[in-house]
């Protein structure tokens, strides 16, 4: 009894070891020979109780080491390449982060960092968003070998709860990995290639990928928009999802809950176990529910977010392009060629893009060439001979046009040219005359006159309404000669001198010609008389001579210095002329002395109009007692002895200067 009693008392344990005896032994109880059978039993046990918790200890002490140990490796490992990847994305931004900085702050940056950023800023998207998806991926790797591989995590509940994180997670790294590579992509494109390359450069695609289409992009908005909701839903759902099989069997009011109103519609059996076909199916929890509604909301909302982001990207992305390439076109229909569209994709929009510049340049090209036809056309037909016929293009000229209109006519031309001319070769005598002419073109056209033509090493220009544009230019080209014959004495050349005449009247202005061969011409007897005028300058020795014509068409004649010089009939005229000569076009010396003597001239003139020769001449006499240089009033003088017995109608018919000059 007492061996008995010792084996009832054993620890549970000891008890728990004998349930593997073998069943027929456990009946020996109530024979003779239990207490001795027990007693063995005991004793043997107490062996093995002895010698196995220690070993099995010994075991689980050992794994528990071993599995700790490779879970902080693995923790380890994870952290190192978590930082890894973070000093990885700062190394790979740095770079453009400098050189942003510096070009905002105007800093001078080195070839070595611009080369850099301009080869990689285009692959920046892809780097960032590698470097996330590695992180995402490591951090994943890790959390599945969590679920799987360890005993951290000690029950159904809390398995499952991860289990739905790590789905979650899933879904929210591929929408940040996603969201990083399209927002970086959007920003280089936008607003950071014009920063980094050329305007030249920008005019043609810079992009390294193959070309795509605007429809991918369309076909990704649309998936975007449509298929993330759906995702994060199906997501929701199918984490929320329990299998009936779980609950065992299941009773009728259970039966009830599960099927609730559809047990009615259909024949449901009283009770279910885990081969009922019904048990196949799911059912959600309250507390499945609340999350799935809670997640389904909030994924819905970050969709939201995330689509109305990613849209505005999209359409900024077909919009900007769009609306630049817009304005430029707008531009260059104003006849502004120098601008270009910058070419910010890769797709049909950037091969547009490229076109319109491609366009544009060529165009510019073209109207470049299409301005210097027009520039040299110029050279031969004035741009204002085209105006005055009411012209606007030099095709729009046909033969016949024509135009009658008040102008006046300047005739310049190089006095003994022909004596000059003998003593140089003939590209000597082109050389002469170029470089005569670059003095004496750009006072005409500053003055508002325009040169109708060259005719040898004289020159006949066009002046419109305002005679006195006609006087200035007249001035100015004598101002002209001084400094060309200065030119030309620094030379060791001999110098020259020119006479001008200056006539108003009614001209016609037109287009002679066939048509194969047409010119613009200026017919009038205006044209003549001004020419004729110019040959008198050498017979007075005067500098410009203008006719009363164009004398009575000055609105203030005290403008200019001025005096009488004759009346004369010139060939091809049958009315004589009054004709008077400007002192302004003098040198300094010559105008002085003439100013200084014109009141004793003017008072000589009027004694000789009076036919009162002899008291004429004395006057003259005074005037050449101070400026012996005065040809006209030496030719005045000898008139006066020549004509003292002579009428004064005579003297005037007599004037007929029908010499050639």
């Amino acid at each position: 009894m007492a061996k008995a009693k010792q084996r009832i008392e054993q620890p549970a344990s000891i008890t728990s070891s004998t349930q593997n005896i073998d069943p027929k032994i456990k009946t020996s109880k109530g024979k003779e020979n239990a207490g001795i059978v027990d007693s063995n039993i005991v004793n043997h046990s107490a062996t093995v109780q002895s010698k196995t918790p220690e070993k099995s200890a010994e075991i689980k002490i050992n794994n528990d080491k071993t599995q700790n140990s490779f879970n902080s490796i693995l923790s380890m490992l994870f952290q190192i390449v978590l930082l890894t990847s973070i000093i990885l994305g700062y190394a790979i931004n740095i770079p453009f982060k400098r050189y942003f900085r510096k070009k905002k702050k105007g800093r001078p940056i080195t070839p070595t960092l611009l080369a850099f950023c301009k080869k990689y800023i285009l692959l920046t998207p892809y780097f960032n968003s590698a470097i996330l998806m590695l992180t995402f991926g490591i951090l994943h790797s890790y959390m599945a070998y969590i679920l799987l591989f360890t005993t951290e995590l000690k029950d159904e509940l809390t398995q499952k709860l991860f289990t739905n994180f790590l789905f979650v997670s899933l879904v929210a790294s591929l929408l940040s990995i996603s969201f990083v590579f399209f927002w970086q992509k959007h920003r280089v494109h936008i607003r950071y290639i014009e920063h980094l390359f050329s305007p030249q450069e920008l005019q043609k695609r810079i992009f390294l990928a193959r070309p795509g289409r605007i429809k991918f992009r369309l076909y990704l908005a649309s998936a975007t928009t449509t298929i993330l909701p759906i995702t994060i839903v199906i997501l929701y759902l199918t984490l929320s999802l329990t299998s009936i099989k779980n609950l065992g069997p299941v009773t009728t009011n259970e039966i009830h809950i599960l099927f609730g109103d559809y047990v009615k519609v259909f024949q449901m059996p009283d009770s279910l176990d885990a081969n009922s076909q019904l048990s196949s199916l799911y059912y959600i929890n309250a507390i499945d529910n609340l999350l799935m509604i809670f997640g389904i909301g909030s994924g819905i909302l970050v969709s939201m977010v995330y689509i109305f982001i990613f849209v505005n990207w999209t359409t900024q992305g077909i919009i900007q392009p769009v609306k630049e390439l817009l304005n430029n076109m707008k531009l260059s229909g104003e006849g502004i060629l120098d601008n270009f569209t910058v070419v910010r994709t890769n797709d049909e929009l950037g091969e547009l893009s490229e076109g319109y510049n491609s366009m544009t340049h060529k165009l510019k090209d073209y109207i470049s060439h299409i301005s210097a036809m027009n520039a040299a056309n110029a050279r031969f037909v004035p741009r204002q001979f085209l105006e005055f016929l009411g012209k606007e293009n030099l095709t729009d000229i046909a033969l016949g046009d024509q135009v009658q209109k008040e102008m006046t006519v300047l005739f310049s031309d190089i006095r003994s040219f022909t004596e000059l001319s003998e003593r140089m070769t003939p590209k000597e005598n082109f050389d002469f005359i170029n470089h005569y002419l670059g003095y004496m073109a750009p006072v005409i056209n500053a003055n508002n006159g325009f040169i109708d033509k060259y005719i040898g090493d004289a020159i006949m220009a066009l002046f419109g309404d305002c005679v006195e544009d006609a006087i200035d230019a007249a001035i100015d080209i004598r101002r002209a000669l001084t400094e060309f014959n200065n030119d030309r004495l620094s030379e060791n050349q001999p110098i020259i001198d020119c006479g001008i005449g200056v006539h108003t009247g009614n001209l016609m202005l037109g287009i002679v010609g066939d048509e194969s061969r047409m010119d613009g011409t200026v017919i009038s007897d205006a044209v003549n008389l001004a020419s004729r005028l110019e040959g008198l300058t050498k017979t007075y020795n005067t500098s410009i001579i203008i006719s009363e014509d164009t004398l009575l068409k000055i609105k203030d004649p005290k403008r200019y210095n001025y005096r009488f010089l004759d009346i004369a009939k010139v060939k091809g005229k049958r009315k004589a002329t009054c004709l008077y000569e400007i002192i302004d076009g003098e040198s300094f010396v010559i105008r002085k002395l003439k100013m200084e003597t014109l009141a004793l001239y003017n008072s000589g003139i009027d004694l000789f109009k009076r036919n009162q020769y002899l008291q004429a001449a004395a006057v003259f006499e005074q005037v050449l007692k101070v400026n012996a240089l005065d040809s006209v009033a030496h030719l005045y003088y000898q008139r006066c002895h020549g004509y003292e017995s002579k009428a004064t109608s005579e003297y005037y018919n007599a004037q007929d200067l029908n010499e050639d000059n």
